[in-house]
């Protein structure tokens, strides 16, 4: 999505949803102006809570809001009493979407701790899928939980593992015992670390403005905060800023990559460039190459705002097709709050789209959206352009089917709410009302993002993971029962 919001409406369903953004800083200045700078140019990664966590001198002071960025820090911004909470130049800031029945700030990030090794703050992206043993382990150890964070677990193998090996064992030996993906951020003391699991799924960059020293999720915080880009984390490796200026302390990647297609399909903004590839292009390339794969013979493209805008742009200049925004958004309605009767529920969601009559009456119609999970959303938003006069509607999507949980950091679980499985294109066509149905290949989508074969987590498309999960198939497998 160009700019995803999540949108938690039950009668339209649900978009697959990031988890979190991922900030850190090391500079001479107070950090909390640039960490919530960055936070809210990363908004659209994480909307249900934040946090920001400041190490003092002599220990880490954090607070977490409910919310926004910006609404749940207003107050203490406004009155200047956050200086006085979050005073110091080392700090991690943490934008969280939250699963059902989290949605609190038990749930909010950065987690930290105070240890043998000091004070620890961690902001965390991902998803550990061995958290559970993890836990269980160190429980037996003595350890206590306060959370059921698998960024807790993150944190107390980290801070165990560093206590008895020291800092570059310490790394090593814990990045061999974690399985998932893992984006961090993590303030030791006086000095912040930034690693990425060794395949890489989550993305992490860093960057320089002036002396100050920036980690993100996406580089658009390094354009907005007017620093330049340095490089991404590599997969597998730990970096150290420190007050003379950063080193790579590990580096163990895996033998292959496993970026996630859904940070080019949606979850990335579009002026972001992640590890290597500019967003906005590769949307573009999907756009084109799903028109080659499936042309219509039509009037005009209109995306799903605004999820589909630059994918439509490129199928509407690959066929030559004018490109009309024929459905407004109503961008004060992104947030929904719990209503008591369906028809409030209904009225919410007629709220947010609507249609631009003269846009499609007596049209033609290619709808272009970058996915598919329910389908009720779709089905919908088919609905009302018909309703408005559209002559027929060509539904095009910008990426391949969903068929498979996620079970590294993207709220999609469970396959019972995915419209795809076990339906072919025509009886998805059918269930949404459009008059055909296309989605980008995986061979499309691949050769657009351009990363090689081998080096894109595709398991929500495939049902083949690049780590091994429990019942599911590993990506070098042939067979499940080989598991």
């Amino acid at each position: 999505m160009d700019f995803p919001v999540q949108d938690l409406e039950n009668t339209v369903g649900q978009k697959p949803n990031e988890h979190c953004a991922v900030v850190g800083f090391y500079g001479t200045d107070s950090a909390f102006d640039w960490i919530y700078t960055s936070l809210r140019t990363l908004q659209h990664r994480g909307q249900e809570s934040s946090g920001i966590a400041i190490f003092d001198g002599s220990k880490i002071n954090v607070v977490k809001v409910m919310g926004l960025v910006n609404e749940g820090f207003k107050n203490l911004v406004e009155n200047g009493s956050i200086y006085s909470k979050l005073n110091g130049n080392i700090g991690v800031g943490h934008n969280r979407y939250s699963t059902a029945g989290s949605k609190d700030l038990s749930g909010a990030g950065p987690v930290t701790v105070s240890s043998m090794i000091g004070e620890l703050a961690l902001s965390h992206n991902g998803e550990i899928v061995n958290q559970g043993e993890l836990r269980e382990e160190l429980k037996k150890k003595g350890v206590t939980f306060q959370t059921q964070l698998d960024t807790e677990v993150l944190l107390m193998v980290l801070s165990r593992e560093i206590g008895e090996k020291g800092l570059k064992n310490g790394f090593k030996n814990a990045i061999s015992l974690l399985k998932g993906s893992y984006s961090c951020a993590l303030v030791i003391n006086d000095k912040l670390y930034a690693f990425r699991d060794p395949l890489g799924i989550r993305p992490l960059i860093f960057g320089q403005v002036g002396n100050h020293y920036v980690v993100a999720s996406e580089s658009s915080v390094l354009d907005v905060l007017g620093g330049k880009i340095i490089r991404d984390v590599e997969p597998g490796e730990v970096i150290e800023f420190s007050e003379t200026g950063f080193k790579v302390i590990l580096n163990s990647p895996s033998l292959r990559t496993a970026h996630c297609m859904f940070e080019y399909v949606y979850f990335s903004r579009p002026d972001s460039v992640i590890d290597g590839v500019e967003v906005y292009n590769t949307r573009i390339l999907m756009g084109r190459q799903l028109a080659k794969e499936a042309p219509v013979a039509a009037d005009v493209v209109v995306p799903v705002p605004d999820s589909g805008r630059t994918q439509a742009m490129g199928y509407a200049m690959e066929l030559g097709i004018e490109y009309s925004e024929g459905l407004f958004k109503n961008r004060y309605s992104e947030r929904t709050f719990i209503m008591p009767s369906q028809s409030l529920r209904s009225n919410a969601v007629k709220l947010k789209l609507n249609p631009i009559k003269s846009v499609v009456a007596g049209k033609k119609v290619v709808l272009i959206d970058d996915s598919i999970v329910r389908g009720t959303t779709m089905r919908y938003i088919v609905s009302i352009l018909r309703n408005a006069g559209a002559s027929e509607i060509h539904v095009r999507i910008g990426s391949p089917m969903i068929v498979a949980p996620c079970y590294l950091g993207v709220d999609m679980k469970t396959r019972d709410q995915f419209i795809a499985i076990n339906k072919s294109v025509s009886e998805i066509n059918l269930e949404i009302g459009s008059n055909s149905l296309a989605y980008l290949s995986l061979d499309g989508l691949k050769e657009s993002i351009g990363l090689g074969n081998r080096n894109l987590c595709l398991g929500c498309l495939t049902g083949e993971y690049p780590v091994k999960i429990q019942g599911e198939k590993y990506i070098k497998q042939t067979a499940l029962e080989s598991y």
